[in-house]
């Protein structure tokens, strides 16, 4: 999926459009499918009790009900929160968006970014993620945490950097 056209300048190509890394997803889809193995394991023993039917029905659509509650509360909202959040690098800079009902971003020109970062321990490295660090000349450090493949995103992003201080349209 590319970044919408309509959040970037004239003649501004994205480089590089990530999501943060699908471990965010892991427990999520675990709930997902705990969830869903209890809640069939309720009906199917609530449908074996010799109740009567509108007994039967009521217990049964509170199960659901409870099961909507929790696979809604952590399974789809941190699914469409990580769906929701943008690393992008462009050739003039690096925007963060994050957020569903209330976005909040970042934008920070390449131009002003001072040091390129990465960070990532053992199982991040088996997982070939890692959290990004930017320091931009008045800022303190940004961390952009789960960025996929992160050595690959600081090496481009250092060239980036590198191509674009020299350029024309931002002279040292």
């Amino acid at each position: 999926m590319g970044y919408p056209d309509n959040v970037l300048a004239r003649d501004e190509q994205v480089v590089l459009h990530r999501h943060p890394h699908w471990k965010r997803l892991v427990g999520p889809v675990l709930i997902l499918l705990v969830m869903t193995a209890l809640a069939s394991f309720g009906a199917a023993y609530v449908n074996s009790l010799d109740w009567d039917g509108n007994a039967t029905t009521v217990v049964s659509l509170v199960i659901l009900a409870i099961w909507v509650v929790i696979v809604g509360w952590l399974s789809l909202w941190p699914f469409l929160t990580w769906w929701s959040t943008h690393f992008v690098i462009t050739e003039r800079r690096v925007m963060f968006r994050h957020g569903l009902l209330t976005r909040a971003g970042i934008d920070i020109p390449l131009a002003r970014i001072n040091s390129v970062e990465f960070r990532h321990g053992i199982v991040d490295r088996m997982l070939r993620t890692g959290t990004l660090i930017i320091e931009s000349a008045s800022q303190d450090p940004l961390e952009f945490y789960d960025i996929p493949r992160v050595e690959r995103v600081h090496a481009l992003l250092y060239h980036e950097v590198f191509d674009t201080v020299g350029s024309e349209e931002f002279p040292n």
